[in-house]
């Protein structure tokens, strides 16, 4: 069951908004990894599933979280079927996202009152799934529709809350780009965990570098 309501997510992706999304089968290694961005500052992490018995992997981390990292929003991410995006919130899942919207999974997470960000990649796919009651939209693929296509959509539908994944690298630059354009928050992932880190297990390299992102939007927050 979801420690955080959808709101309090909401209200959190919106005041700390980077979201690192991360995957590894070791469960030591996502222990440190979740350690490392909440020392950081980070308070929103989406967990894909990508692996065989990712669930329980899964399951594992909302524990440590609820015990070690109380403030952490954590959530599940690349879900493209409703069954599935159940037993992740009944392994503890506080928000649901997906690489595409699906009717079922909406249905599944409103009857629990769990927020979901699928990704769209049109208007009228971000429309249907406002019409199905989500609030924040992951656009995806990032790096391919790029900060334009959110500017054109901030435009007739202004009232779109955006989540960008994909293309988005962890410089002033491209953090600037992105929320110039209108995104509510970004989705980074492999540019935040360098494989050559994990494997040296440097995870103070990556709480240094989730730091310099939250510094850089915090500059861009007091700009804007």
């Amino acid at each position: 069951m979801a420690r955080f309501s959808r709101l309090e997510v909401y209200q959190t992706i919106r005041q700390v908004p980077v979201v690192p999304v991360f995957y590894h089968a070791d469960a030591d290694v996502c222990r440190e990894v979740l350690g490392a961005c909440y020392r950081a500052g980070i308070r929103a992490f989406e967990f894909t599933n990508r692996g065989d018995f990712a669930h329980e992997l899964f399951a594992e981390l909302a524990k440590i979280a609820a015990r070690d990292f109380p403030e952490l929003v954590l959530g599940a991410g690349t879900l493209v079927e409703a069954g599935t995006a159940a037993l992740y919130i009944q392994s503890g899942a506080n928000f649901i996202v997906g690489p595409s919207f699906h009717e079922s999974i909406a249905r599944t997470c409103n009857r629990r009152k769990v927020a979901y960000m699928p990704g769209c990649a049109t208007l009228t796919e971000i429309s249907t799934a406002e019409e199905f009651g989500v609030e924040v939209v992951k656009v995806f693929p990032g790096d391919t529709l790029g900060p334009g296509f959110v500017k054109a959509v901030k435009g007739p539908m202004p009232w779109t809350s955006v989540m960008v994944t994909g293309g988005v690298e962890p410089t002033h630059e491209s953090l600037s780009t992105w929320f110039k354009a209108g995104v509510t928050a970004v989705g980074i992932g492999s540019q935040l965990f360098p494989k050559d880190v994990l494997a040296n297990r440097q995870y103070d390299q990556i709480e240094t570098k989730a730091k310099e992102v939250l510094a850089i939007l915090a500059e861009l927050r007091i700009k804007s």
